[in-house]
């Protein structure tokens, strides 16, 4: 199938940035969540995203989607995105509403400018090629009502993901393209494992390219009730009364993903006015969703101890894979292996590697408790 050219094409990456990241605490906090923190390097999580977009669109283009306790140091870490693209949710939606009212406040306008959705906590290594599948996703979602997601190649069971089922390749080359023939969420490990034998799945990365037009048709068509509200939402955009019919309003949505709201009744169709077309992830995308991941992310999955203090004087006798953030401290470890140690001064986080994946929980005890200061 060829596809024709949209050299000049208008594009807006909207940057999803509302989640509060309590896997990483107690680095992470309520106010200072994962995509503010500089986890991997000197630049934060949110930085970095943005970062790999300035080939791609100007500034002025880019929307952040995030909440309240967020915008400010997001408004800071961004100075070059216009302060009326940085929109804090009143209430939490999930990315359904997130994601589509960037469509409805484009639609009246420029229509046909393609919407990039990306996730603000993800790390690619591979900038270029990441720059060249987005472009060829840009040209084309800018092809008619066509819905573009970039899949992630499978490499192992991975139940924490969601899937995305392969059909046939619709154009080879540099980038080739692929029909998905339908969305599948999180798996169990039997599900999975059968998937990656396939051969023909990959994992939903969460970034997505459409027309805004596209876009808010298919919310028109699979989530009526949620079109209106944010329709109200879009008009008042740039006036007086812009906070309080967002906030008023808002909170009426659908509290419902994009993939549940939007994807799945399509791929579900077959024969829906869009067709969807998958392209590959392959620029060593990384999901870090919690300690023992950062450790696996910043090591390349070696047996060595990863210490993030600023004292460089540190010990270790007998210990591998562990990872340690202490702060201006001196660190010793002596006969330990796979432990994650995250110290902030007013909290301490022990735990196995294995476990990283249940510091959330933690956050939900203390809530239990009343510390909500420490979260």
């Amino acid at each position: 199938m060829d596809f024709p050219s949209s050299s000049g094409q208008r594009f807006a990456p909207v940057i999803l940035a509302g989640g509060s990241g309590t896997r990483f605490w107690p680095r992470s906090r309520q106010a200072r969540a994962k995509q503010v923190l500089a986890l991997d390097g000197e630049r934060t999580m949110i930085q970095k995203t943005m970062d790999r977009l300035h080939s791609l669109a100007s500034p002025k283009d880019v929307w952040v989607i995030t909440n309240g306790l967020l915008e400010e140091t997001i408004a800071q870490q961004l100075p070059e995105v216009p302060r009326e693209n940085i929109l804090s949710e009143p209430a939490a939606r999930n990315t359904a509403p997130a994601c589509a009212l960037a469509a409805f406040l484009l639609e009246p306008k420029t229509p046909d400018t393609v919407i990039g959705i990306f996730p603000s906590d993800h790390v690619i290594s591979n900038v270029e090629r990441f720059a060249e599948v987005i472009r060829a996703g840009i040209e084309l979602a800018a092809c008619g009502e066509k819905i573009v997601v970039l899949g992630v190649p499978a490499t192992r069971p991975e139940t924490g993901y969601g899937y995305i089922e392969l059909g046939e390749e619709v154009r080879d080359g540099s980038v080739p393209v692929r029909r998905v023939r339908r969305f599948t969420e999180k798996p169990n490990l039997q599900l999975a494992e059968e998937s990656l034998a396939a051969g023909n799945y990959a994992w939903n990365g969460g970034i997505f390219l459409w027309t805004a037009r596209t876009l808010a048709n298919a919310i028109r068509e699979h989530r009526p009730t949620m079109a209106p509200l944010l329709g109200k939402i879009a008009a008042a955009h740039g006036t007086p009364e812009f906070d309080q019919v967002f906030a008023e309003i808002y909170p009426q949505c659908e509290n419902i993903s994009i993939d549940y709201a939007v994807l799945e009744p399509r791929s579900a169709k077959g024969e829906g006015k869009s067709e969807i077309y998958c392209l590959p992830a392959d620029f060593c995308w990384n999901d870090i969703g919690c300690w023992g991941s950062l450790h696996e992310h910043l090591t390349e999955g070696t047996m060595e101890n990863k210490i993030d203090a600023t004292d460089p004087v540190h010990c270790t006798i007998d210990a591998e894979r562990n990872y340690v953030y202490a702060p201006g401290k001196v660190v010793a470890l002596v006969g330990v292996n796979d432990l994650v140690v995250v110290d902030t001064g007013d909290c301490l986080l022990i735990t196995a590697r294995e476990r990283s994946q249940d510091v959330g929980k933690v956050v939900s005890e203390l809530k239990k408790c009343g510390r909500e200061g420490l979260v």
